[in-house]
């Protein structure tokens, strides 16, 4: 996706996902509008990319132990559908959550629901973007979630 956007292979694998949220920013404030052939060739690209993907090795136990708890979980992806449940199928994710949606519509999604949308925080310019949306709150690593989630349900519980 870096490639077709800036048109350069050499920083484009350093500065893939900065392009790629530089580009969905433009096209939501210009409201620009893909051609269906546009469309289909983004998610092509995707799901190239998620064949080269892996998860830090956080994931897959934090999320485990949050399924543990019996927490439903809810993934907030910019992929498309397809490459998002190929994503998750690759990392051994399949069964651990609950919803799959999209970025800012996907926390005003939770926050409507009622859900607390925990916010993860691996790209400080994205994250003060998404955090105007209302998160519950936000973390930086995996590792943090299942302590944050005890946090909240302790103080809940005090209340």
């Amino acid at each position: 996706m870096a490639i077709l956007v800036s048109g350069r292979e050499s920083k484009a694998s350093r500065s893939a996902s900065r392009t790629y949220w530089y580009l969905l920013n433009l096209m939501e404030t210009t409201g620009m509008r893909l051609s269906e052939s546009e469309i289909a060739q983004i998610e092509d690209l995707e799901l190239q990319a998620v064949e080269t993907a892996s998860v830090y090795e956080d994931v897959v136990p934090a999320l485990s132990e949050l399924g543990a708890m019996r927490i439903n979980l809810v993934m907030a992806s910019s992929l498309s559908r397809a490459a998002a449940a190929r994503f998750i199928e690759r990392a051994g994710l399949d069964g651990l959550f609950t919803v799959i949606t999209d970025t800012a519509d996907g926390l005003q999604v939770a926050n409507s629901l009622g859900l607390n949308s925990i916010l993860m925080m691996n790209d400080p310019d994205e994250a003060m973007r998404l955090a105007v949306h209302g998160p519950s709150g936000g973390i930086v690593s995996l590792h943090e979630l299942p302590d944050f989630i005890r946090l909240v349900a302790a103080e809940n519980r005090r209340v």
